[in-house]
């Protein structure tokens, strides 16, 4: 039987770290987890995720909602609950898959097949990805970046012991800049085969 691999992959914004993880699902033959984890949890619980789509990798408010035995008000905790349920019983599992985000690194933690990665990228480049992508200026590009990393800050600190992008908190960090994306990711390929061997 073939061995369990969990690949974590945590990026920041424009660094490449879908892409990044998109290839390596593609090299390994195994399922992506991303966006898509919100229609696999829908057709598990015959859900309607339609309305929860802009709460995923959100923060919650702690101030506007509450938890009573042991039950939230908070659709943002509810949504990330629910994620985090369906990882841990996919690891469970025995299933191989990447994860993009999602705190894997740290609600997978226990699993020694688990290999957590972060990407991150020199910030002139991370720009010239975001404004190429998504046709915006320099400074849409920037303050883009700026956003969305800190909402994956919050979200990520706000369910973990260890800080987003703290390199103690991950097997391999990488800076994507310096290899490109296909450097990057034979890199990274090479790293996961020789821990499998270990293993």
């Amino acid at each position: 039987m073939e061995k369990q691999m969990i690949i974590s992959v945590g990026r920041e914004y424009g660094s490449g770290g879908h892409e990044i993880a998109d290839r390596l699902s593609q090299h390994y033959g195994i399922q992506l987890f991303d966006h898509n984890l919100l229609d696999e949890i829908a057709a598990e619980k015959n859900l309607d995720m339609q309305n929860l789509r802009g709460l995923d990798e959100k923060h919650r408010n702690r101030l506007a909602s509450r938890t009573v035995r042991g039950y939230s008000s908070s659709p943002e905790e509810n949504l990330y609950l629910l994620q985090f349920d369906y990882l841990k019983n996919k690891a469970a599992s025995g299933e191989s898959f990447v994860v993009v985000g999602r705190c894997s690194e740290t609600i997978l933690r226990e699993y020694d097949s688990l290999i957590s990665i972060f990407v991150l990228g020199d910030m002139d480049k991370k720009i010239e990805r975001i404004m190429r992508l998504y046709q915006l200026s320099e400074e849409q590009a920037v303050r883009k970046i700026h956003e969305k990393d800190m909402k994956r800050r919050r979200y990520h600190n706000d369910h973990c012991d260890r800080k987003w992008g703290d390199s103690r908190n991950y097997d391999i960090c990488i800076n994507s800049s310096k290899l490109g994306i296909d450097g990057t990711v034979v890199l990274l390929a090479d790293y996961i085969d020789r821990r499998r061997m270990k293993q």
